[in-house]
């Protein structure tokens, strides 16, 4: 699988890619399989390893058969979605134009391993943690009953990607010329889409 990116919406910068996965870390699970093509829909948890190799935590129910062919699949890809939303022709300067969608994907290419008991509590601690971070009384698994954290433990299976390959495009109206990408920022703004906006100001057109 390969994701189709012109030059210009191009990103390769490893620093960039991983920050934009930890930025928007519920990412789409996919694997091709015996059975086909399975999808889940889960948060992730990105560490780089003493290796320098990006790795990508996440688990899912047990009763989702996905897991079951995760480390046998012949390819596995998470993808991680950023800010989106539509263009209109009308905020350009030049014309004809025609509209459009900007938006940011990252697709992580990578090998499977599971997780033992010990390691997928772990990844439910640092989950928790990161997710219930500055909340007036969060959420800890240390706090919980043994026996209720014994049993969410057999309900789940944990695995780590290790990322081989990253694929960036980040479509942000860089192919539009003159003015054109400033005014799609301060038209976004001022329709309250300060999130792609921002995302556009992080990447403006190159010269």
């Amino acid at each position: 699988m390969t994701l189709y990116v012109p030059p210009l919406f191009r990103i390769d910068d490893p620093a960039k890619l991983v920050d934009f996965i930890a930025r928007n870390a519920f990412g789409t699970l996919i694997s091709s399989g015996e059975d086909g093509l399975q999808v889940s829909h889960i948060p992730f948890l990105p560490e780089m390893g003493a290796d320098g190799k990006l790795r990508l935590l996440g688990h899912v129910a047990r009763a989702n058969g996905q897991w079951r062919e995760l480390e046998s699949a012949r390819e596995v890809m998470a993808i991680f979605q950023g800010p989106h939303g539509y263009i209109s022709p009308t905020w350009y300067e030049n014309h004809p134009a025609v509209p459009t969608w900007n938006y940011a994907v990252v697709h992580a290419h990578a090998k499977v391993r599971a997780l033992d008991e010990t390691g997928l509590r772990r990844l439910i601690r640092r989950l928790s943690a990161t997710y219930e971070a500055g909340r007036q009384n969060p959420w800890r698994i240390e706090d919980q009953p043994a026996g209720f954290v014994d049993g969410l433990v057999k309900a789940i299976v944990g695995f780590e990607l290790e990322v081989e390959r990253l694929e960036g495009k980040f479509k942000l109206s860089q192919n539009r010329p003159g003015n054109d990408a400033l005014r799609v920022v301060e038209a976004l703004e001022r329709e309250g889409e300060t999130a792609l906006a921002a995302l556009m100001r992080e990447h403006p057109r190159k010269a």
